[in-house]
């Protein structure tokens, strides 16, 4: 037997540990294969009762709901920290889930980017997402500089990390903060987040994340890397439902560092915040920047994925990952290199290879219009999302996709382009980038 045999699939989901988690999740019934949770996660079941519990209390207890029952709801965003802290590797008190990713990412720059007349700039990616793009160009506005004077941008996949870290080395002194993803959205690209914060703090820098794409996909030691903050949504890898909490990171050694921040009332210690002094009593680290009492329905929809998270394992995750991305491009590889000779169309993979540089997506490049592709690919029941112009990502998730999603998937793409208008383009090969 070989591994593009049909056959295969069978033998990896037969002794998949992690084959029962698809049950736990609402598997949309008009789809063949779901390929987007990169960009919204599966409704794990859970989330209903979790979220019925929360009405129901509000129902039953009114006023008194903050306050009663396992969950009271006025302390709801607590409950999420120990999962949190195992995602991404901190300590409880070193993370939170509060607000929504961009609110965070501004709340946490106000403190960390202040510009100094020689230390003003900002590195960030070529093409970042553009919520992210805003942020910072805004921040930078606030304070007073021009963006296009104080703005050094670098081209994921087309700069190692050799070159990123001489760029960091040279710059650096001028650099008031690095802002980076962990994984870039557009080609799957994961930073060695550890590396980079040395080399920026080695130069004086604060060094943050977004990880909208890294967490619940990529492994994180955000403490043990010393990075400075990150922020993060919940709604891709973490399955809280569109429009879901997001969450932030603060290293503890700035728990008692005096920074500029944005207050408002749920940022004010816990044990003295009902006093309604006028007095600012500062929470300890990141919870100084909640602003806000918790929303509970938002909050239980993201812990009902958690428990499947902290059930599943860091370990079991990754190893599945590993194989199930691992298979999609070796299918790929297999059926559209030049031997197969099974369609005309190239096909390129922008997604590194290695391991360590990727997370579950997988991102491709037709030679033809990619719109076209989705097209009949969307008609047989694919799902997934196009970026443009022309990138097309594809994201197996170890909690409830199946080894056979990806055969089907590379087996239904096949036929599409065996089928269809593709025969007019040259023979196909697979370029990696």
């Amino acid at each position: 037997m070989n591994v593009h045999d049909e056959e295969f699939h069978k033998i990896l989901d037969d002794g998949d540990e992690l084959s029962k988690f698809r049950e736990r999740f609402e598997i949309p019934k008009l789809y063949c294969v779901y390929f987007c949770g990169h960009s919204l996660g599966l409704q794990p079941k859970s989330t209903e009762s979790h979220v019925q519990q929360v009405l129901q209390s509000w129902k039953q207890n009114a006023n008194q709901c903050r306050y009663v029952t396992s969950l009271p709801l006025v302390y709801c965003d607590n409950q999420a920290k120990k999962g949190l802290s195992e995602l991404v590797g901190c300590y409880e008190s070193e993370v939170v889930a509060m607000n929504s990713l961009t609110t965070n990412l501004h709340l946490l720059m106000t403190s960390f980017y202040q510009p100094t007349k020689y230390r003003y700039k900002i590195l960030i990616e070529q093409n970042a997402f553009p919520s992210d793009y805003y942020v910072v160009a805004s921040q930078i506005r606030l304070a007073g500089y021009d963006e296009d004077e104080s703005l050094i941008l670098v081209k994921p996949r087309q700069v190692s990390l050799a070159c990123l870290l001489h760029l960091i080395e040279k710059e650096g002194d001028s650099i008031a903060l690095i802002l980076l993803p962990g994984v870039y959205f557009i080609t799957g690209q994961a930073f060695d987040m550890k590396a980079i914060t040395e080399a920026g703090h080695k130069k004086g820098c604060y060094v943050g994340y977004d990880l909208a794409h890294a967490v619940g996909n990529i492994e994180l030691h955000l403490h043990e890397w010393g990075v400075d903050f990150a922020c993060w949504c919940t709604y891709k890898y973490l399955n809280s439902g569109p429009g879901g909490i997001g969450a932030a990171f603060l290293h503890r050694r700035f728990d008692n560092t005096k920074m500029n921040k944005l207050l408002g009332w749920w940022g004010h210690k816990e044990s003295t915040r009902f006093e309604m002094t006028s007095d600012f009593d500062f929470a300890p680290g990141i919870d100084s920047y909640r602003l806000s009492n918790p929303p509970a329905l938002l909050v239980v929809c993201f812990i009902a994925s958690l428990n499947e998270f902290l059930e599943a394992g860091g370990r079991r995750l990754r190893e599945k990952r590993f194989l199930l991305t691992g298979y999609l491009e070796y299918l790929l590889k297999h059926h559209f290199s030049e031997p197969s000779n099974t369609s005309k169309v190239t096909v390129d993979i922008v997604t590194p290879l290695k391991f360590a540089e990727r997370g579950c997506q997988l991102s491709i490049r037709f030679s033809c219009p990619v719109h076209q592709v989705a097209e009949e690919l969307r008609k047989r029941g694919m799902i997934f999302d196009i970026r443009k112009p022309d990138v097309m990502r594809l994201t197996p998730v170890p909690l409830y996709n199946r080894f056979y999603d990806v055969y089907r998937f590379v087996d239904t793409l096949r036929s599409v382009l065996k089928h269809n208008i593709y025969s007019v383009f040259s023979a196909i090969k697979i370029f990696y980038e």
